[in-house]
């Protein structure tokens, strides 16, 4: 009996020592960010965030309070800087983890390389379709936001509610970055069942509104992606040939701040607002959902202060929390998820592949709410669907979600199914009753239309046949007059000519 309790005692004891002993570990942590603030993902945007969640592991007391992460922020430029930093820094001793980078074209070089080094990679970018093959030279990415293609699936949800078939896929196109082109290249792609057409025009020409809705005229749904000033002259071109009448769908996508396009993102304080307020009527914005919970608004107060703290004058709206914010963040929390687990079951932090795997298909607890990730390493995306619900007031309001874990779209009391529904297209033809004799209605008006031709042929034949008799007897009376003239013509000719010499 004595022994039996020792026993007990030693496990009280090793259980006790398991939850209060976590497992450490030092973790090298390397993250791609922008230093220029005219990117939403700039280091003076992300920074704050990445470091909040640090803190929050290491404090909380938890399994992952033994979690030593050495953060270091490299310059990105969207182009090279950062696999040149990842090349020179990997020559001493390769990052544990690697955030970012956003930029499709520099995350593609950074992640094929990790990919090679076996170090996994999370991004709150590289959102193109190109990135969803993760069978080899993507293996270890692991998107934190949705991707353009889960956007995609909020509009073919949409187009399946409404019966929808056709769309055109209107971007404006930077040639460096370019951010639109990507993200309808993700519509695109995913639409291969609808008729779907793009066009393109160059961020440095004039957009020719005339050509743009002579494109519009066969489709039935427009879906832009260009700067707020050109989606206005767009909408008010359209609206000039009335085409926002209710015949056509317009939509503009808008994932990291909704504000820019609804809630009066038509005024500008000129002669055409009041025209433009009645065009955004048709203008629908797909965006975000977003949550809102304690923690988030904790959370939002932080990044607001550290923005202060830094005192950064050229970026007026840094301390505001957009996706890349959030997503950089939720990373983190991640990483720590499946770090942990992959430890517990013998594996180090060197085993890039096994820790990737473990951040996929699964769900956590997010800053914003609960973030679900797919059995391909991309976050399932919840979207709204915001339109014009007081044209006199001009503004904007969520009539519809879409969630992406189970592909719902869900419709709110604010959502009216008119404004939805095509005006005088694909309207269904009224039943007639088969009066044929079992000919069948083409087959009978067949054989009307051709007896009514043949006997509209047998007339007009009867009497041009008649008529030409006629003509031709006065014509020959004619011919034997007029042939008298001119030999007499030529006679009168030649003796005058003859006379002259």
């Amino acid at each position: 009996m004595p022994h039996s309790h020792t026993v007990c005692v030693y496990f009280v004891m090793a259980l006790s020592a398991a939850v209060t002993n976590p497992i450490t570990e030092d973790i090298d942590v390397l993250v791609f960010l922008p230093q220029n603030n005219s990117y939403l993902f700039s280091h003076a945007r992300v920074a704050p965030a990445i470091l909040y969640a640090q803190r929050t592991l290491r404090t909380d007391g938890g399994r992952f309070s033994g979690f030593h992460f050495n953060v270091h922020f490299e310059k990105s430029d969207c182009v090279n800087d950062a696999i040149f930093v990842l090349v020179d820094k990997s020559c001493g001793q390769k990052p544990d983890l690697i955030l970012g980078p956003v930029c499709e074209y520099e995350a593609a070089a950074v992640v094929r390389l990790a990919s090679h080094w076996d170090v996994p990679v999370i991004s709150a970018g590289a959102l193109a379709a190109g990135f969803g093959n993760k069978k080899s030279e993507y293996s270890h990415l692991t998107r934190i936001a949705p991707s353009y293609g889960k956007m995609a699936e909020t509009f073919i949800a949409m187009f399946e509610h409404f019966t929808w078939k056709s769309a055109l896929l209107l971007y404006e196109d930077d040639k460096e970055e370019r951010n639109c082109y990507f993200t309808l290249e993700g519509v695109y792609h995913q639409m291969i069942d609808y008729n779907i057409k793009t066009y393109a025009f160059s961020q440095e020409d004039r957009l020719d509104t005339e050509d743009v809705l002579h494109n519009i005229q066969d489709t039935e749904v427009v879906i832009m992606c260009m700067g707020a000033d050109k989606i206005r002259e767009v909408m008010l071109a359209a609206h000039r040939r009335r085409l926002t009448s209710g015949n056509y769908m317009f939509f503009n996508v808008e994932l990291f701040n909704a504000s820019s396009y609804g809630n009066g993102s038509w005024k500008r304080g000129d002669k055409y607002d009041n025209d433009a307020r009645q065009a955004y009527a048709s203008l629908n914005t797909l965006t975000l959902l977003r949550t809102v919970k304690p923690e988030f608004e904790n959370f939002s107060m932080e990044m607001k202060k550290s923005v202060e703290q830094a005192g950064l004058h050229d970026c007026k709206d840094c301390g505001s929390v957009n996706m890349f914010v959030e997503g950089f963040h939720d990373a983190m929390l991640l990483y720590a998820v499946a770090l942990h687990e992959a430890m517990k079951n013998g594996y180090s932090k060197k085993n890039g592949t096994v820790i990737t795997s473990r951040m996929w298909n699964r769900t956590f607890e997010g800053i914003a709410g609960q973030v679900s990730m797919d059995v391909n390493g991309d976050r399932n995306g919840d979207f709204s669907l915001m339109s014009m619900t007081n044209v006199e007031a001009g503004t904007y309001e969520v009539v519809a979600n879409y969630f992406g874990v189970n592909g719902t779209f869900q419709l709110l009391p604010a959502f009216n199914t008119d404004h939805f529904t095509l005006r005088g297209r694909h309207k269904a033809q009224p039943e007639t009753t088969d009066k044929s004799c079992g000919l069948g209605v083409s087959a009978l008006t067949g054989v009307i239309v051709g007896a009514v031709l043949g006997t509209a042929l047998l007339i007009a034949f009867y009497f041009f046949r008649k008529n030409y008799r006629i003509t031709i007897e006065r014509r020959s009376r004619s011919e034997e007059g007029d042939t008298g003239k001119h030999r007499q013509l030529r006679e009168d000719s030649i003796r005058s000519n003859f006379s002259a010499a």
